[in-house]
């Protein structure tokens, strides 16, 4: 049986911990450890998790993890959640991501507009170990820069320059008061200024072509993608199953019988949702009026999961604001690292989102509904697309893909610092690359494990024990 790694209680920094006394609970060299357990079952782990999720998109949700290693890695959190629980860990607890894979980082908006680099999946966050977070980061590394063609070597060099990164940038933070630290953030221009810098012109990321495209990101786009005109004039969503369905046409799966009766039932959760946001934002929310709403595909480890965008334009310029609304189930952590002290699971996901992330979206909030079967379920609430910006990994070659893992590396060592003992976590580390060296080899080893379990995952599809759906 796994352990259970304390409660989910952070608990603070104190001036008798240090680097050495942690490394007598788990030694730097002791990370490269990877051994799966004996009753090891990552299959089993997924199907269990499909139990509470929409059936009907559980076979999307296989196809999509069936394209590659690094798409089943995405889906497969609950997997290392389970694999991590026994490893060494120096019992320092950060606001955990919990799903810290290179591809959960990237820009977004702050409310000042500019553009932010920093993680931006919460779903699974929770207090835990801070080594949870960096292995999971950097063994997404090496998956997919074997994918991309690196050998080992190339892969391990990539994952250890991350590792320096997140050393060093810790290490910095430990000598910086705590408001200096909680005001830090990685703006995406300083980003580019950084890789110019050293690179010039080409740093292997095209950024100033991603923040173009990425400032064009906004409920306008949202609204002229998502929308098509009607005959009373206002927009409403467009029908495009099985990734986007409007609730009209889910209205008897609901329990309702048209868009009126589902207005009815969302006037009491959209107050309940204001009441999440502070006075400022309940003021701007209040010039807005529901419009639609529909049930949307996203993500790769999140499909099945009940997910919706609602319309709202505002009652004089009919301006509009779109909101995601994603259902927000237990963390994958929580069997390993304690149950959540929140009641709600949104409101896990959003005051985690708010301790880690150096600046949140405006409209970020929180809400419990029952639904026709009479379960009850939490979401969390935030703007969609809001000045979203992801980097295309899979086109990144050797450099490019080492200086976007060095950056994520940096972005989650200010999340862990905003939260944790920087000062102990830094001591630990230490000025050799003795964590580095570990934390690359456990990476080497864990996507080999990876890989097997992606090719048994694969078999049972095409043996027809999963159904899944590819391409979609």
């Amino acid at each position: 049986m796994k352990r259970v790694s304390g409660t989910s209680t952070l608990t603070q920094d104190s001036p008798h911990l240090t680097g050495k006394e942690l490394r007598k609970h788990a030694s730097r060299e002791s990370h490269a450890e990877w051994t799966p357990e004996p009753d090891r079952d990552p299959i089993g782990i997924l199907l269990a998790q499909g139990e509470s999720r929409v059936q009907d998109l559980l076979p999307i949700r296989y196809g999509r993890m069936s394209a590659s290693p690094f798409a089943f890695y995405r889906g497969g959190a609950a997997i290392m959640a389970a694999d991590l629980a026994p490893t060494p860990t120096t019992g320092v607890r950060v606001q955990a991501c919990g799903d810290a894979h290179i591809s959960n980082f990237g820009g977004y908006a702050a409310p000042d507009r500019r553009l932010v680099f920093d993680l931006n999946d919460f779903d699974e966050t929770l207090p835990a170990p801070w080594e949870w977070d960096v292995k999971r980061m950097a063994a997404s590394a090496v998956i997919a820069a074997r994918e991309n063609g690196a050998g080992k070597k190339a892969a391990r060099k990539i994952v250890l320059a991350g590792m320096a990164q997140y050393r060093d940038v810790m290490r910095r933070l430990a000598g910086l008061s705590y408001l200096d630290v909680w005001y830090a953030r990685l703006d995406v221009e300083q980003l580019v200024e950084i890789l110019e810098n050293v690179h010039g012109a080409d740093s292997g990321i095209n950024l100033r072509r991603d923040i173009a495209k990425a400032s064009r990101k906004d409920s306008s786009r949202a609204q002229r993608k998502l929308t098509e005109e009607t005959s009373d004039g206002e927009p409403r969503f467009a029908s495009r199953p099985p990734l986007l369905v409007p609730a009209s046409e889910l209205a008897g799966n609901l329990g309702l019988t048209d868009l009126d009766a589902i207005k009815g039932l969302l006037e009491g959760l959209l107050q309940q949702y204001a009441d999440t946001l502070p006075p400022d934002r309940q003021h701007l929310f209040g010039h807005y009026r529901f419009v639609d709403m529909a049930r949307k595909v996203v993500g790769v480890g999140s499909v099945g999961t009940r997910a919706w965008v609602l319309l709202f334009l505002s009652n004089r310029r009919k301006d509009p604001l779109v909101l995601q609304v994603k259902e927000a189930q237990a963390s994958v952590l929580a069997p390993y690292a304690g149950a959540s002290k929140f009641r709600l699971q949104g409101r896990r996901v959003v005051e985690g989102q708010r301790l880690t992330q150096a600046a949140s979206d405006l409209f970020l909030g929180w809400v419990r509904a029952q639904g026709p079967d009479g379960e009850v379920r939490d979401f969390y609430v935030r703007q969609l697309w809001d000045g979203k910006l992801s980097v295309d990994i899979d086109s990144l070659e050797e450099r490019g893909l080492s200086e976007y893992v060095r950056a994520c590396a940096g972005a989650l060592a200010l999340a862990h610092a905003r939260t944790g003992d920087r000062v102990a976590i830094a001591e630990y580390l230490g000025k050799n690359d003795s964590f580095d060296q570990a934390i690359a080899e456990f990476s080497l080893r864990y996507a080999k494990q990876n890989k097997q379990d992606f090719e048994a995952f694969t078999a049972e599809i095409e043996s027809g024990r999963i159904e899944a759906t590819p391409g979609i």
